[in-house]
């Protein structure tokens, strides 16, 4: 998400919906312990088929409960906003149903990714906007946002793809790393602080303010999203190929009309298709094996 206007327009508005830190005293050397073994928490599982490697060193400089603290709440606030402007989906809507049902199966096959996902509190949300755009911020809160169903007229194979990239941009910890890269040298600085105490940094944590909303990802960040979301989408049962066939329609989406927030940030383009394309029978076995246990 880079966003958190609606941008509403009277037929998308819904009815009325339904109103760790680290103590000071710890030794030098446990605080190093502890940071290493941050470093190290977000491996790429054992077993995975898709070969993006290890999770960036950098995103250590941030502590994950202060993000995540701080996402939780800013996801609470987007959703006030939109149930303000009768834009927050209620809980029967059909197209919100169908999102938590897709959210149900992949979700079992976070953890694999980073074991802290285990105790998220999941969210999944609807707005209604005439943007193509989805997220899931740190620590499993996920929006879509109508335009990105309606206008792309997604199949559930292509939501689950969608849905599975974002996840795994809160997976890989892609926010922890930009924001660590985008302070700079404060976050350098900083660091002495951390492996003390982490009191600097966790401040840091804590007040990145807007920037969840308007973090840009690396190409790197986006291929790995892409290659996990793939795969996490595979062991969940949903056809491999609807990854390309997404990326086709948001590039066809994106010489159209304005509004394609989600193209901001996630640009379609050859290169990315012919990824996914060679990534596809990397994950087939997988999603063949899902289809069976059904």
């Amino acid at each position: 998400m880079r966003t958190i206007e609606p941008n509403l327009s009277p037929h998308e508005t819904f009815g009325a919906c339904r109103p760790g830190c680290c103590p000071a005293a710890r030794a030098p050397w446990q605080a190093r312990r502890a940071f290493v073994l941050a470093a190290a928490a977000v491996a790429a599982p054992l077993h995975a088929q898709v070969d993006v490697g290890d999770a960036s060193r950098l995103r250590s400089l941030v502590p994950a409960d202060s993000l995540e603290r701080s996402a939780t709440q800013q996801y609470a606030q987007m959703l006030a906003q939109a149930r303000a402007q009768r834009a927050l989906a209620p809980d029967g809507n059909p197209q919100l149903q169908r999102l938590r049902a897709i959210a149900r199966r992949l979700i079992p096959f976070a953890a694999a990714w980073n074991p802290r996902a285990r105790d998220w509190r999941w969210e999944v949300n609807l707005i209604g906007s005439r943007q193509i755009n989805a997220f899931c911020m740190p620590g499993g809160k996920i929006a879509f946002y109508t335009g990105i169903l309606d206008q792309l007229q997604l199949t559930d194979d292509e939501v689950a793809m969608v849905m599975g990239h974002e996840m795994a941009h809160a997976l890989r910890e892609h926010a922890r790393a930009r924001i660590a890269k985008t302070q700079g040298t404060g976050a350098l600085l900083s660091l002495g602080a951390q492996l003390l105490g982490l009191g600097q940094v966790g401040d840091m944590a804590a007040n990145v303010g807007t920037q969840l909303i308007s973090l840009k990802f690396s190409r790197t960040d986006e291929s790995d999203a892409d290659l996990v979301g793939l795969e996490l989408a595979a062991r969940a049962g949903y056809r491999p190929e609807a990854a390309v066939s997404l990326w086709r329609k948001m590039g066809q989406a994106g010489g159209g009309s304005a509004g394609i927030g989600f193209l901001s940030t996630h640009p379609s383009g050859p290169e990315r298709i012919r990824e996914l394309e060679s990534n596809v029978p990397k994950v087939q076995g997988l999603y063949e094996q899902a289809r069976g246990r059904g």
